[in-house]
């Protein structure tokens, strides 16, 4: 019998034998892992473990987009289309065509509507306003006056055609939800009751709280009520101003004097925010109620236009 000897690993006793070929557990695990282990472990196996971390960097490292591909800064200004090769019509071709889309349409519940496209920066200030056309649009307009119904100014107010008056029982009336106007007005006396009221809340954003910078807020309540009667607000949303210019049954006289006006004063506006933004009109659209928009081309009628006698009054 051979004798004992030392293992040089673990200095411990073994025999010859055992020396010279592997235990029968090693071999079961070396077989084990040549089969259950994949390529890439494999790989790993047998890889430094930087190179593999280097290897995962550069795999998941983030590529630099092409120039092309990169956000865009955003707009500062509202986009305006192209007009050279745009198709424009005259205002009574416009009109003609108008009418057509509104057959069987009341001619008092359809309206002209002017949309006005402006060049103008996007934080820009806006525009916004209220002016009476020659040829009114809506006459039944319901205007309610803050002021003490017995007073000189509140009964002005009456006479001018508001068709409410009055201080705690309008208080009373808006905070119960009965809103019967349109149009608000306060006297400048009756401002600090009109601030303790509480309806500011209600009023403010159906836009119907007065205010000094709407000119809502005013001395001679009469005069405003007359000329708030038929009048029209106007403001700009978006580079746009939209606004109401006619009923279907205006002819084309009366159509050209509210545009001319609207645009002289929309024109007084913009020059007045010169100095903050810088705005001019780029493109004038009519359209109507049921109807498309239609570019003009700022002629009164073309030579292919019919003669002005056909759009009479409907």
């Amino acid at each position: 019998m051979a004798a004992a000897r030392f293992c040089p690993a673990c200095l411990s006793r073994t025999s010859p034998s055992t020396l010279l070929r592997p235990s029968r557990a090693a071999a079961q695990a070396s077989f084990t892992r040549s089969f259950s282990s994949t390529p890439s472990q494999a790989l790993h196996a047998s890889t430094p473990l930087a190179a593999v971390q280097s290897a995962n960097a550069a795999k998941y490292k983030r590529r630099d987009l092409p120039t092309s591909s990169k956000k865009r800064k955003g707009r500062t200004t509202y986009s305006t289309p192209d007009l050279k090769n745009a198709i424009q019509f005259s205002l009574v071709d416009a009109m003609r065509y108008l009418r057509a889309a509104e057959v069987g349409v009341s001619p008092t519940v359809s309206k002209y509507e002017l949309h006005i496209k402006l060049k103008t920066p996007k934080n820009g200030a806006v525009v916004r306003n209220r002016m009476r056309l020659p040829h009114p649009v809506k006459t039944d307009l319901r205007i309610c006056v803050i002021a003490p119904p017995d007073s000189a100014a509140g009964k002005a107010a009456k006479a001018a055609g508001a068709s409410l008056v009055g201080e705690e029982h309008v208080f009373d009336m808006i905070r119960e939800g009965k809103i019967d106007f349109e149009r608000c007005i306060c006297h400048t006396d009756s401002l600090a009751k009109l601030s303790k009221s509480g309806v500011a809340r209600i009023l403010g954003p159906r836009g119907l709280m007065p205010s000094a910078k709407t000119n809502t807020v005013v001395k001679d309540v009469s005069t405003s009520v007359k000329d708030m009667v038929g009048a029209s607000e106007y403001r700009e949303r978006a580079g746009v101003i939209r606004m109401a210019i006619g009923q279907l049954g205006f002819t084309p006289e009366e159509m050209q004097r509210n545009i001319r006006a609207f645009v002289e004063a929309l024109k007084k506006d913009m020059a007045g925010l010169s100095d903050r933004t810088a705005k001019e009109i780029h493109e004038v659209v009519l359209s109507s109620t049921h109807g498309p928009g239609l570019s003009l081309s700022g002629e009164f009628r073309s030579a292919e236009s019919v003669p002005t006698a056909d759009l009479s009054p409907l």
